[in-house]
């Protein structure tokens, strides 16, 4: 009976509760919503043998250095450079003994150049040699004759006579060298056999001289002792630079190098073999590198490229129409942004090579072409001084024609006692009237036996208020 009641209940709940849901849905329930809910997909992942742990190049994208060291190796050369020193002792002069002599080995590196022999390295590895020899990387050793030098871009030629061709590496462009590229570095350091270390170039147009001599390629690929006059290639074997200096306090490698780019030293190469010497060609114009400073003390708003103060009289740029105050921006495609970048590339130049110059002349752009003329007499040290010609602006501020200017007074005798300075122009030695240098160069060789001192009574000058002043001597 009992049963029967909750079963009665359970089927009385359950009939209430459908009757209760389906009046909700009918009349109470609205029309669902659909919400779109944005969802970012995981990509799909693909297996790789990149290691994402460090951050390094691909095999694919990391360049390949094998080829171009392989060929490298093989035509860079050991240099050896015996010297012979003269010495005198206090003991040798008690005694009366003759001087002793001492031999001195001095060693580096060096690039063959051409199959026949010619062998490009550095003026400072051969520099006083009593003999040299060069070893290859396969061990054969010869002795090298030196063909010509150039101390002011410290380059030198050799020639060895070998029974076969000889492995050589190419000139490459040194232009288009690109900072940021990857290049090597091949030598003999610390008279290792040819040695190879990477890296990138870090600058163009390096001076390290403070004086706008010198136009390196700086890279920080490791350069030590025994290096200089090796190759720096690209990474198609070509020949862009001969790796020449460091910069370390304990004269070893800390991080840059420096080397002649290959542009200057092809060229010197070239007029040693076909003149015998260096032909410069010059453009004919002095000034300075521009910067904030510089701008705003000469009055113009650019701090990039070369000012010209100063035109040398009949030279390329006088005749082309460069003038005073032009702003040189390009030589060519190459850009001028400082000195360094002007002497770079005219150091590769010939005499008589056409240039167009880009310039900037009051906000105006002008392409000029320039006929380099060569570079005869620049300066002659006459007794302490270092005289050049008298730049134009002088001269039409003097109102003179001729004469020959002081550049620099080292004789501290002159500078003392007779007041001889910087910028004094000679018009006159003794009576005998000087428009340039040239003339003060031959009374040089024309009093060479009596000696110049002894033949030297009378020196005429303007001093540099434009005033006469006479200095005698006897």
């Amino acid at each position: 009976m009992k049963m029967k009641k909750i079963l009665t209940l359970v089927l009385v709940s359950a009939l209430g509760g459908a009757l209760t849901l389906g009046a909700y849905k009918t009349f109470i329930e609205k029309e669902p919503q659909i919400v779109l809910q944005e969802r970012n997909e995981s990509p799909l992942y693909i297996p790789t043998n990149l290691k994402t742990s460090s951050p390094v190049l691909s095999s694919v994208e990391a360049p390949d250095f094998i080829s171009a060291a392989e060929n490298t190796v093989n035509a860079v050369v050991h240099v050896k450079n015996t010297t012979i020193n003269t010495q005198v002792t206090m003991q040798d002069l008690i005694f009366g003994r003759g001087s002793s002599r001492r031999t001195q080995v001095g060693s580096g590196s060096g690039v063959i150049i051409s199959p026949d022999g010619y062998i490009v390295t550095n003026n400072h590895v051969i520099e006083g040699s009593h003999s040299l020899s060069v070893t290859t990387n396969d061990n054969k050793t010869f002795n090298a004759t030196v063909i010509g030098t150039d101390p002011k871009t410290d380059i030198a030629l050799l020639k060895i006579d070998a029974d076969e061709e000889l492995i050589f590496v190419p000139f490459g462009n040194s232009d288009d060298a690109k900072i940021g590229e990857w290049v090597l570095a091949v030598g003999n350091p610390f008279n290792l056999t040819s040695t190879v270390t990477a890296g990138i170039i870090s600058a163009k147009s390096r001076d390290l001289s403070g004086q706008s001599f010198q136009s390196f390629i700086q890279t920080d690929a490791a350069v030590n002792p025994g290096n200089s006059g090796g190759a720096l290639v690209n990474t198609s074997g070509q020949l862009i630079g001969i790796n020449t200096a460091i910069t370390s306090q304990t004269g070893s490698y800390i991080g840059y190098s420096f080397a002649v780019p290959s542009n200057i030293a092809s060229k010197v190469v070239g007029d040693i073999l076909e003149y015998g010497n260096v032909q410069n060609g010059i453009l004919g114009v002095r000034g300075g590198s521009l910067n904030s400073e510089y701008a705003k003390k000469i009055g113009v708003d650019e701090t990039e490229g070369f000012y010209v103060y100063d035109v040398t009289e009949k030279s390329g740029a006088a005749d082309a129409g460069i003038r005073s105050g032009d702003i040189i921006k390009k030589l060519d495609n190459v850009e001028i942004n400082k000195f360094a970048d002007l002497r770079g590339f005219l150091n590769a130049k010939q005499p008589n090579d056409v240039v167009k110059v880009t310039i900037l002349r009051r906000g105006d752009e002008k392409v000029i072409p320039v006929k380099l003329t060569k570079m005869n007499i620049v300066k002659v040290d006459f007794l302490g001084l270092e005289l050049r010609d008298i730049p134009i602006e002088r001269k039409k501020t003097l109102g003179i024609k001729g004469g020959a200017y002081v550049y620099k007074t080292t004789n501290k005798e002159w500078f003392d006692k007779l007041g001889m300075q910087n910028g004094y122009i000679i018009t006159k030695i003794n009576d005998q009237l000087v428009n340039s240098i040239n003339d003060v160069l031959e009374f040089k060789n024309a009093h060479v036996k009596e000696g110049i001192e002894n033949s030297l009574f009378k020196i005429e000058v303007l001093n540099n208020r434009g005033k006469p002043e006479r200095f005698i001597f006897k």
